[in-house]
């Protein structure tokens, strides 16, 4: 039993921390899918994130996940049960961050939970859609700080490249 929820913790930062690092914020800086599907002013955030079934958006979300798949595989030998538990937990985590476009807010209690255990609620996610330099980490808060400073530096590195480019 400590097995499996230490694997599904395990799956969750591990996948967390490469969703981030390597798929969401190098999409804020170099790419347009993420952008264009999630971060869009054209269409509601209710729409994008619950109700559409737009090739786009299901391929930004498989994006999303894939890191979370990877170690899925790589931790399978450890705990199936663990596994399956974890990424059950991501996909509730993905539904239930934006469900604030259906006017739901979050409980004290629940919020307090949440905050111990650094995990991301609907209106710390409502915030990246606000402030799409804000609140990096989908699961985890502790992810942000870093992933700014990840940002910064892409940034600055997209600037080094064109600039090499038109030279």
């Amino acid at each position: 039993m400590l097995e499996a929820i230490a694997v599904a913790w395990l799956l969750l930062i591990l996948g967390d921390f490469l969703s981030t690092f390597f798929y969401h914020v190098p999409e804020h800086v170099f790419g347009s899918l993420h952008l264009t599907t999630h971060h869009s002013w054209k269409k509601s955030f209710r729409h994008y994130a619950i109700l559409t079934f737009n090739p786009q958006v299901l391929l930004d979300g498989i994006l999303g996940a894939l890191p979370y798949l990877l170690v899925a595989i790589w931790l399978w030998n450890l705990s199936p049960i663990g596994v399956i538990c974890g990424l059950l937990f991501g996909q509730f985590h993905v539904w239930w961050r934006h469900v604030i476009a259906l006017g739901w807010q979050t409980s004290q209690p629940v919020t307090v939970l949440c905050k111990f255990l650094f995990i991301t609620t609907p209106e710390q996610h409502w915030l990246h859609h606000q402030k799409t330099n804000f609140g990096f980490g989908d699961i985890f808060t502790f992810f942000d700080q870093p992933a700014k400073i990840w940002m910064r530096w892409l940034r600055l590195q997209r600037i080094h490249w064109r600039l090499q480019v038109k030279s």
